[in-house]
């Protein structure tokens, strides 16, 4: 029987296992008349609106009750009886959902404590250190066809994704979605993994134990058993654990604009937390208990700021990413939405969450997805988007920023009209440094991401560099030029899943589609061209760590030729000088001889060429030996200059032979 042992006003909300046993229940419907919970416990059933497993109600309408006999595994849900209507409510803060328990898809007690870390050593990156990879969970890793990857497929490419050189990974949102398979952006269960994501088969679980124990191993860990890797959260946990033990932390990607849809009148899952405590559907969306009526222009419902209850499940969210999967950051979807949505409160909403979570966790990245101009009742900057909340900003540490992006792109695909066609360079120099912030890494870059390159938008960057032959010596070295600009640039860079082996298709949710990364092409050496530029991004990525000036603020473009298709730009530490040259061309012709100016004189190192990675190694490669003597005069506004020879769409890097 029901008790109201361990229960109090500050009971966590959900299920959750007791210090010494059994499991507490606590849930919000302040309008229900009844809240039961059913389920198995210690072999006693509760079922239907038995009067032994009604919950006690509070005066702020929580419902909540102890349990003896429940344990962490256990089925669950709450039969909710209200004034509309009556009928299964799965639990909202559920840490998982079972979808053969009783009934289909019921919530599932998990004991949050259970997971035996290894990564007590991790520490966060500082922000201008971070190089982000973005994933798609359900599509990363396929290893049977037509099926969607899960978090253990993803552990096995823990390996490629340390020698890749990347220090953050950003999965799309993970949590439950109603929709199979689904992009993870319609969230139905926010504290759930989605099924697709988990692998409930015994067989296969011992055969992703092989690759884990053997991960930890290397590093020195003790295994692991089948029954801790078992329940679904503590799949999240391993891919994170084993994440931090190879030096990647990991951001998760939340949406608090707006869960799913779920369907008119609640046609689609009627035992979601939409009008939670079934009062009568009369079509005003406010009276939906979570949600609002205002329109989120993202798809879904928009949560209804304006209930304490509403802002303290999504707080609670944050913290359990935090606390639960011990997360390094959050990409925050679409807050310019949340923000118009629901005016002030949605803005005091952004403030206490980036507080709340920069206590928990002070290193922390907070990266938000804000477009200035795109809504209203906000202001038009993204200033006070990233400004201190103690200074009356939303207190978010980062945004997405598409100047650098939008240059690039567009300077691809002018040079993909022809070698007369005119190009850009000058927008590409006046995007170097993201505009409009205090601090360069305020900006998170890219050229590829998962909403630009999605199926039907925006072609990948080969693509956009030769439409008609996305192999060919135009699209590779085109495709190298722009990367080697956006790793050499200030601002924190962003890769998108196979941007680094040159994947040309877009992509999509679907784990059977057309539109999978070629591995095949890579790992089984049926396309050399994508292996030439995995090496290529490899080293690129060990430049940028190699040089800190290209972690650093500073960036002077001095050197900007349209004519040419020339770009040159310094990078370089304030007070200590560590000086960097990047030369890029997206002219068809190489270019001899050509004059560049060097801050000061001496032996500059080439210490990278992008033109040696075509049809590794270059036998034609075009570039300057070991290095250049800066020893003619001034150019440029420099002191010093020097002849260089600049491949045909190509980057040459110089640093001093000091260095």
């Amino acid at each position: 029987m029901l008790s109201q042992t361990n229960i109090s006003s500050s009971t966590p909300l959900g299920a959750n296992v007791a210090p010494g046993g059994g499991v507490t229940f606590r849930v919000w419907a302040p309008r229900a008349s009844a809240v039961y919970l059913n389920g198995t416990f210690g072999g006693v059933t509760y079922a239907g609106q038995d009067p032994d497993c009604l919950l006690a109600k509070d005066a702020q309408g929580f419902w909540a009750a102890y349990e003896s006999g429940a344990k962490a595994g256990d089925a669950y849900k709450f039969w909710v009886t209200g004034t509309g209507t009556s009928g299964y409510k799965r639990d909202p803060y559920a840490r998982a959902l079972d979808a053969t328990g009783f009934p289909d898809s019921s919530s599932t007690v998990c004991d949050a404590r259970a997971y035996p870390w290894h990564d007590a050593g991790f520490q966060t990156p500082n922000f201008s250190d971070l190089i982000i990879y973005q994933i798609h969970i359900g599509t990363y890793a396929i290893s049977r066809p037509g099926i969607a990857a899960n978090f253990l497929d993803v552990v096995g490419k823990i390996p490629y994704l340390q020698a890749l050189g990347i220090n953050m990974l950003q999965p799309l949102p993970v949590d439950e979605q109603e929709a199979n398979p689904n992009m993870g952006y319609e969230g139905a269960d926010l504290f759930s993994p989605d099924f697709p994501y988990v692998c409930t088969d015994a067989v296969l679980l011992n055969g992703y134990l092989v690759t884990i124990n053997s991960l930890l191993a290397a590093k020195g860990q003790s295994p692991l058993q089948t029954a801790e890797i078992t329940p679904a959260p503590a799949q999240l946990k391993v891919l994170v654990d084993l994440c931090h033990l190879y030096g990647i932390a990991v951001a998760f990607d939340v949406v608090y604009n707006h869960a799913g849809g779920f369907g008119a009148n609640n046609a689609l899952d009627d035992n979601c937390l939409y009008y939670m405590d079934r009062v009568p559907d009369v079509g005003n969306q406010n009276d939906s208990l979570y949600f609002t009526d205002q329109d989120r222009g993202t798809g879904g419902l928009a949560f209804a700021m304006w209930n304490r209850p509403v802002t303290q499940f999504l707080l609670d969210n944050a913290r359990s990413f935090i606390e639960e999967f011990h997360a390094d950051g959050f990409r925050y979807d679409e807050i310019g939405t949340l923000i118009s949505c629901n005016q002030g409160s949605g803005w005091e909403f952004c403030r206490e969450l980036t507080s709340q979570n920069r206590a928990l966790q002070n290193r922390i990245l907070q990266n938000a997805e804000f477009w200035p101009g795109s809504h209203t009742g906000i202001p038009d900057s993204q200033q006070p988007i990233v400004q201190a909340a103690s200074n009356g900003g939303a207190g978010f540490d980062v945004v997405q920023a598409d100047a650098l992006r939008s240059a690039l792109r567009t300077a691809v695909g002018q040079a993909a009209g022809g070698v007369s066609a005119p190009v850009s360079m000058s927008s590409i120099a006046n995007a170097l440094y993201p505009p409009g912030f205090d601090h360069a890494w305020r900006a998170v870059t890219c050229i590829e991401n998962h909403d630009v390159v999605y199926a039907g938008r925006d072609p990948r960057i080969p693509t956009l560099a030769d439409g008609s032959n996305h192999r060919s010596w135009y699209a590779r070295s085109r495709t190298r030029v722009a990367m080697s600009i956006l790793l050499t640039s200030p601002g924190i860079p962003q890769l998108f899943m196979g941007q680094e082996f040159l994947e040309d298709k877009p992509w999509n949710e679907s784990p059977a589609g057309p539109y999978l990364l070629w591995w095949e092409g890579l790992n089984e050496g049926l396309d050399k061209s994508m292996a030439d530029h995995l090496r290529f991004t490899q080293d690129l990525l060990r430049l940028r760590w190699t040089y800190n000036a290209l972690r650093g603020e500073l960036v002077h473009p001095f050197l900007v030729n349209d004519y040419d298709r020339v770009v040159g730009f310094h990078r370089w530490l304030e007070g200590v000088g560590e000086d960097v040259v990047v030369v890029a061309s997206l002219a068809e012709q190489t270019k001899w001889n050509y004059p560049v100016g060097f801050p000061f004189g001496g032996f500059w190192k080439e210490v990278f060429n992008s033109d040696v990675y075509d049809h590794w190694v270059n036998p034609q490669e075009a570039g300057n030996g070991d290095g250049v003597w800066a020893s003619s005069g001034g150019l440029q506004g420099f002191a010093a200059s020097a002849s260089v020879v600049i491949p045909a769409n190509g980057v040459v890097v110089f640093a001093p032979a000091a260095l």
